[in-house]
């Protein structure tokens, strides 16, 4: 099957063409890599790598959340990842970058690929209950201006045999409007900057911020069973996201875990 490359000059056009973009230092594609967080991670000590953005046709060794690893074929996945450095944000609000993150992916999708994607807490993205995107927000340097990569992974031509997990779909699966992977990338970067823009200019104040991640969660309300640390489960409502991001099921807060839907596809 011929799938088409990355547009690598629209993408680095974009960048003095729209005032939205111009927030991105600079975009890169590489035709393989093991890991794009991986990659920019290593770069977190050269200030020129601020609001960098790396893209890969292939992934060998994308990450997840756990450690998990995946492997697609080429071009058929969005592979990207984001280097910013966060001047006066509190610790306490660092963990609502993968969930920004999140928001603006399901608005990219809803906008240009025209499909119903939501979110499923911390950091999945659904279509139909079927995960079709994955976020993973790394540290890279500590210090007075934290530094932190983002990495985003898409299902764009995957067919249906070559989906990671029978709960994956991908775009085309989902009958998208758009799956030109350029047009999907150029929008998830505009959503992604507005968003950052906003948060910064607020004093990374996460009120506004909350208010649009709940109005695109599909775990609030649900039924969900948590996988937590140290091999405990909890089942309960998803009632809400506190002020640090985190999951309220009943009235207990979970930071980290497994969630499943129950009673739902996914």
């Amino acid at each position: 099957m011929q799938r088409s490359p990355l547009d690598v000059e629209k993408l680095r056009r974009s960048l003095t063409e729209s005032l939205e973009l111009s927030y991105f230092s600079h975009i890169e594609v590489v035709e393989s890599t093991g890991s794009t967080n991986a990659d920019l991670i290593a770069r977190a000590g050269d200030p020129n790598t601020d609001h960098a953005v790396l893209l890969a046709e292939a992934q060998e060794q994308g990450r997840g959340r756990h450690a998990r690893t995946w492997v697609s074929p080429p071009r058929t996945q969005i592979a990207m990842s984001l280097l910013v450095r966060l001047p006066g944000i509190t610790p306490d609000s660092l963990g609502w970058l993968p969930l920004l993150t999140g928001v603006a992916v399901v608005d990219a999708l809803r906008a240009t690929a025209a499909v119903p994607a939501n979110l499923k807490w911390p950091n999945d993205v659904l279509i139909d209950g079927r995960k079709v995107a994955g976020i993973l927000a790394e540290f890279a340097a500590g210090g007075p201006v934290p530094t932190v990569v983002v990495g985003t992974g898409v299902n764009v031509g995957l067919t249906e045999a070559e989906l990671p997990v029978p709960h994956a779909t991908s775009l085309v699966l989902a009958g998208a409007r758009e799956i030109d992977r350029t047009e999907l990338v150029l929008s998830m970067l505009t959503e992604f900057a507005r968003r950052m823009t906003a948060w910064q200019a607020a004093g990374w104040d996460t009120a506004d911020l909350a208010a649009a991640y709940r109005e695109r969660c599909a775990t609030l309300g649900a039924q969900v069973r948590a996988e937590l640390p140290g091999g405990k489960t909890l089942i309960g409502i998803a009632t809400d996201i506190d002020d640090a991001g985190r999951l309220l099921i009943g009235d207990q807060a979970v930071a980290a875990g497994d969630v499943t839907h129950l009673r739902a596809n996914y």
